[in-house]
């Protein structure tokens, strides 16, 4: 089973990035977020998702509690819960 710890994962470096991005690219990663959230729903990793409060959050459902994530940080989870970076746990 996945860790149940909760890192605060909107980090003020996260945040700075982000304001780096162009705007083609932070449509290009909220775009693949969105996939990797859809294929982790229908594999029942999460149990929702969606876009957040902000423009550059998204939202999480994971192990039933809402997390709101920097756009960058959701396409790292995603990856990690997909097992496409390391084996799957909360980071």
């Amino acid at each position: 089973m996945h860790s149940t710890a909760t890192a605060q994962p909107q980090t003020e470096r996260d945040t700075e990035h982000l304001t780096c991005l162009t705007s083609e690219r932070r449509s290009e990663l909220k775009s693949e977020v969105e996939r990797l959230a859809k294929q982790a729903f229908y594999r029942h990793l999460i149990s929702g998702y969606g876009t957040g409060e902000y423009p550059d959050e998204y939202q999480i459902v994971y192990q039933g509690k809402p997390r709101h994530f920097s756009l960058e940080y959701a396409h790292r989870f995603l990856q990690q819960l997909m097992g496409q970076l390391y084996p799957p746990a909360l980071m």
